[in-house]
C-alpha cells in the first residue's frame, strides 16, 4: 500500500530536495505518492513502476493531478501521432492556438481556444510540453475520496515513471502555471 504524505510550503528548493531524498529510499522505488500544497493549490504526484513478471509486461507512470472548481472549460491534449495525422485528414478536431511548435507537436482539442493560448502564454510551460512524448494533459471527471460525485480536475499523464527531481520540477512548474490561470 502507498504510503501518501504532503509537502507545504513556497520554499521550491527545500520542497524539491525532500522529494529527492523521498525518491532515493529503497521502499519508494516501486510506489511514490505525495501531495504539493502551495498557495493553497494541492498537486498530487503519483509514480508507479511495475516490472511485470512471468507473461506479464511491466508498466511506469507519472501522473500530475489537481482538483478544480467546477468549470464548464474542457481540454485535452497529446502529443501528435501518423493515427492523428490521418484522423485529421478526414476532419478530427485538432484545435490550433497560435504557438507553432505546439499546434506542430500536439493534437488539442477544447472547447475554448482563447483560453487554451492563454494558459500556455508562459514560455517555460511550451518548452515542457513541446517535448514532452507519452502523454495525455487536460481536464477530466474524477471521483474525489469522501465525494459522491465526479468533480473536474487537472490531469498529467505520462506513460514513463520520472524519478529525476529537476525532471519532475520542471513538469510541476508547466502543470502549476497552467493549474493557477484555469
Amino acid at each position: 500500500m502507498k504510503t501518501q504524505h504532503v509537502i507545504t510550503g513556497h520554499a521550491d528548493e527545500k520542497v524539491w530536495k525532500e522529494i529527492g531524498l523521498d525518491l532515493s529510499k529503497e521502499e519508494n522505488q516501486f510506489e511514490y505518492d505525495i501531495v504539493i500544497d502551495k498557495n493553497h493549490h494541492k498537486v498530487n504526484l503519483d509514480i508507479e513502476i511495475d516490472i511485470g513478471g512471468g507473461f506479464e509486461s511491466g508498466y511506469s507512470s507519472t501522473v500530475f493531478a489537481a482538483q478544480l472548481p467546477e468549470t464548464d472549460f474542457k481540454f485535452a491534449m497529446h502529443e501528435e501521432h501518423f493515427i492523428d495525422e490521418v484522423g485529421k485528414f478526414f476532419g478530427m478536431e485538432d484545435v490550433v492556438i497560435g504557438y507553432p511548435e505546439l499546434d506542430k507537436h500536439l493534437i488539442i482539442k477544447t472547447n475554448d481556444a482563447a483560453k487554451m493560448k492563454y494558459l500556455f502564454s508562459n514560455p517555460k510551460a511550451r518548452a515542457v510540453f513541446e517535448k514532452l512524448t507519452n502523454f495525455h494533459f487536460g481536464v477530466v471527471k474524477r471521483h474525489i475520496i469522501h465525494v459522491e460525485l465526479k468533480m473536474p480536475c487537472l490531469e498529467l499523464f505520462i506513460d514513463e515513471a520520472i524519478t529525476d527531481p529537476p525532471t519532475l520540477k520542471k513538469l510541476y512548474d508547466a502543470f502549476y502555471s497552467i493549474l493557477v490561470h484555469i
